[in-house]
């Protein structure tokens, strides 16, 4: 893979850092050595000359304008869920739907559109197998060939 040349301290410590040039007295960037750092009196309370710790009250920055939110059609929402339960029900809805929504602006027209498909799509298919059902029931009933 690699040589162990790449990492030479790997597995050992690495050295310690270099002596400052003020003579020992720390590391660069920090204080030397018996300096304490200044303690803050805590929250609520302002350290002597510094005033309010956290600025002056008052109400804040400004916040952001209200959004307008257009409402979504309830005939569109009913539209997709009759469209599931008595789909002939979502499938007339959802036509009603589009219509208001396209007079009024609301949301939801998509809502509708899928109530619309749904309802048909299940209409048709719950209308052919009646029409299946019917067409047995009368070659069955019709020829007298399978009854007794």
């Amino acid at each position: 893979m690699s040589s162990s040349d790449e990492h030479p301290y790997r597995g050992a410590p690495p050295p310690p850092p270099p002596e400052s040039p003020a003579g020992g007295q720390g590391a660069p960037g920090y204080p030397p050595p018996g300096y304490a750092a200044p303690v803050h009196p805590g929250p609520g309370y302002a350290a002597p000359g510094y005033g309010q710790p956290y600025g002056p009250p008052g109400y804040g920055p400004p916040g952001y304008p209200p959004v307008h939110v257009r409402p979504t059609n309830t005939m569109a929402i009913l539209a997709l869920v009759l469209a599931f339960v008595f789909a002939p029900a979502g499938l007339v809805l959802g036509i009603v739907a589009r219509r208001q929504i396209r007079r009024t602006g609301e949301d939801g027209d998509g809502l509708a559109l899928a109530g619309i498909i749904v309802g048909g799509i299940v209409t048709a298919i719950f209308v052919f197998f009646i029409l299946l059902w019917i067409i047995a029931f009368a070659a069955f009933t019709g020829t007298g060939s399978f009854g007794p």
